[in-house]
């Protein structure tokens, strides 16, 4: 346990969540590609942090800052935390791979080979693959006085080459060779082509014992080192040897700049060339090579990383995908296309003014929020459509559907959130697009993000202005949303329509914030709210009556919400917590927090909902929403949370009591910040909650279509009978 103080520093708690992730991968029971999967999700992940957390450490260290964290540590004696634990972190990810996963993968019919373990046939193949595909699309960069060492794209896959010019020699040439040999040396990169699938597969005509052919796979940078000698013909190739750079992606934005939008595509072309803050290399990369690309970068020795095996794990992501393994995948969890609350009413707008309405992704199918949309931007009597947009997809049906709203002449208002990290292109490029097709984009408050997820449609009805609203936990994603665990609630009620318009204003105009009858928002109610929450179950622990917390969040790292935890746990509050990622409190410590219980789920589906359920002497009440507890989200960005009616209070608590008896995804937080597997002994059965959701769904939508048949054969009898008597 690496703190000095009550909490656990978020960096390293970080680094504990990858290792979570990397145990599904090392998980004998999960099937094989899905193993394969999330070892290229731990690749991803540490790419991401590499950008961005390390690189914002390693810039406080350098400036010499020596400011504490939370935690009890300056960003110098952290930074070498960091890195011990990052190599440790890398190298189970090989181990994992070349020890566990391969070997099991050619155990199924599968290997990845190297140039020279081709057969003749694979040769001519691969000839005929570079030659035709791959010679067209490499350019070879040699770096000397004319020619300076490249740019080169962040975490781009690259192969240095050292090189010794060809010369017919003379015996006095001879003589002098080892004199001139130093001189004559020269260094080339060649990038390994990104447009271009990473593997080949390759024709194979064995089989195993069962009959069932073998497949072989060989990948591109293997192709190129094996043909590098036809891209340089003036010279002998003495060495070459793959390397990945990553650079700082941090972005540093100008917010009262007078062209916000332009501001953004400025600083996402200086995270192209940011400093590089990570090298990687293979173990046997050649000595002078390195040295040389150091020099170049240039990047000090303890940023670089050898690692033995295909640098960029996240190749296997799409591997993970090829045809013909789905035996070797998890079973899909299929959205059910018609929501149990949705069944039996003619279109979306009558299933919410029937009843508030819950949909759980991607258990039930995000095409409901979708034909929200839709219907919306038909309709000839809805008014005006206002909605955030934080994270959305490539080929987004939401922003089409705005966009054919716009066209219809609905009164369209999007925010769009242009600092979402590393959506930022896609983003610029949707707010363009809205603005083309008519619709009013805005881009948020200086200096917050706009996170909120919320939906507004105004419709004009026979007893006057009537106002739909859709709030979730999760981005309005498409994409995200068949693979993302995620809570939405549409409601027509009065408050929470006021409550949105007001929002709206808020984000759009100059609007004070105003009371709201039912929202909690940050940056200024949410943080009292909470803390208001908590010490209202101290102060029921205190007097005798049913107190409790459970709280869902993807992390926990806000040090009053922390304190204020512990707090509850010394005055008896049972505490339960389910937080995916970054836990900086300390669970279980006798006579801090004895009370609270901190478990994570990592499984199939990546845990995003946030839930917060207060016991409240007995009345609980359960909020939802787009916050975690940390600092960003309660003071430096626009949330949302909204509490949960009664109609709906048995669904949402069911949900929270199907998570936490999770036994098969979920993992325990001990008192040493270690996590360990949940204790099966005394388990009747195995409830994987994810599974357990998808079967619920399933179940509630059946169910209530029966309910709606037998109400339609009822009606239709009634109408029968009463033809008859008149």
């Amino acid at each position: 346990m690496e703190t000095k103080t009550n909490l656990l520093d978020r960096e390293l708690s970080w680094l504990d969540f990858n290792a979570r992730v990397l145990e599904e991968a090392y998980e004998k029971e999960n099937p094989l590609m899905e193993r394969m999967r999330f070892l290229a999700i731990t690749a991803s992940n540490l790419d991401e942090f590499t950008m961005v957390r390390v690189a914002g450490v390693m810039d406080m260290a350098e400036s010499k800052r020596t400011k504490v964290s939370p935690a009890g540590m300056t960003a110098e004696e952290l930074l070498p935390l960091l890195d011990r634990k990052i190599r440790d972190f890398v190298e189970r990810q090989y181990s994992c791979l070349n020890r566990s996963i391969l070997p099991q993968l050619e155990k199924n019919g599968i290997r990845f080979i190297t140039a020279d373990q081709l057969t003749n046939q694979q040769k001519t193949h691969v000839d005929a693959y570079f030659d035709k595909v791959l010679f067209p699309v490499l350019t070879p960069m040699a770096v000397d006085r004319s020619r300076p060492f490249p740019m080169l794209a962040n975490k781009s896959l690259n192969i240095v080459v050292r090189l010794q010019e060809k010369k017919d020699e003379t015996e006095t040439d001879k003589k002098d060779h080892k004199k001139s040999k130093k001189a004559k040396e020269a260094f080339a990169v060649v990038q390994v082509p990104s447009i271009l699938p990473r593997f080949l597969e390759l024709p194979e005509a064995k089989e195993d014992k069962n009959g069932v052919k073998q497949r072989s796979f060989i990948l591109l940078e293997e192709v190129i080192m094996a043909h590098m000698a036809s891209l340089f013909e003036l010279h002998e190739i003495i060495s070459c040897s793959l390397f990945r750079i990553t650079r700082d992606s941090d972005l540093s934005i100008d917010e009262e700049s007078n062209d916000f939008l332009e501001e953004i595509k400025a600083s996402i072309k200086k995270r192209k060339t940011g400093r590089p803050v990570r090298l990687e290399v293979e173990t046997d990369c050649d000595d002078e090579a390195l040295q040389f690309l150091q020099e170049m970068l240039p990047i000090e020795e303890s940023r670089v990383i050898r690692v033995t095996g295909p640098l960029d794990l996240t190749l296997f992501s799409k591997f993970a995908s090829i045809p013909g393994c789905s035996n070797m995948c998890y079973d899909p969890i299929i959205p059910v296309a018609e929501p149990a609350d949705f069944v039996g009413y003619e279109d979306v707008f009558a299933a919410i003014r029937a009843h508030d309405c819950m949909i759980h992704h991607p258990y039930e199918s995000f095409n409901v929020v979708v034909d929200f949309v839709r219907a919306a931007a038909e309709d000839p009597d809805v008014l005006a459509i206002k909605q955030t947009l934080y994270r959305v997809s490539g080929n987004s049906p939401i922003v089409a559907a705005l966009m054919r709203a716009a066209e219809n002449g609905k009164q369209v208002t999007v925010l769009v959130e242009l600092k979402a990290r590393f959506d930022e292109e896609n983003n610029i490029h949707w707010a363009q697009k809205l603005e083309k097709a008519g619709c009013h984009v805005v881009y948020g408050l200086s200096g917050l993000k706009t996170h909120c997820k919320i939906l507004l449609v105004v419709r004009r009805e026979e007893d006057g202005i009537r106002r739909y609203v859709h709030m979730g936990t999760g981005n309005y994603n498409d994409s995200t949303a068949r693979i993302y665990t995620d809570l939405g609630v549409m409601t027509c009620k009065e408050p929470y329509g006021s409550d949105a318009s007001s929002l709206f204003n808020v984000l759009t105009g100059y609007s004070r914030p105003p009371r709201y009858n039912r929202f909690v928002t940050a940056p200024i109610d949410m943080r009292p709210f909470f803390r208001e929450m908590i010490e209202g179950e101290i102060a029921c622990a205190a007097q005798g009556l049913p107190s409790g917390i459970t709280a869902k969040v993807n992390s926990l790292v806000d040090p009053e919400i922390i304190e204020l935890l512990y707090k509850a746990s010394q005055a008896g509050v049972p505490v339960k917590l389910i937080v995916r990622g970054i836990c900086c409190l300390i669970p279980g410590v006798p006579g801090l927090s004895e009370n609270i219980t901190v478990h994570s789920i990592v499984g199939q589906l990546l845990e995003h909902s946030r839930i917060f359920r207060f016991e409240c002497g007995g009345k609980p009440r359960i909020w939802m929403g787009s916050a975690d507890w940390m600092q960003r989200n309660l003071d430096h960005r626009v949330e949302l949370v909204f509490p949960i009616e009664p109609e709906l209070m048995p669904r949402a608590e069911e949900i929270l009591e199907v998570m936490w008896n999770d036994n098969v995804n979920t993992r325990v937080m001990q008192p040493d910040t270690s996590y360990q597997l949940v204790d099966r002994r005394g388990s009747r059965k195995l409830n994987n909650s994810h599974r357990t959701f998808s079967d619920m769904a399933k179940s509630a939508s059946q169910q209530a279509q029966k309910q709606f048949e037998q109400v339609q054969q009822t009606t239709e009898f009634k109408v029968h009978q009463s033809m008859e008597q008149n």
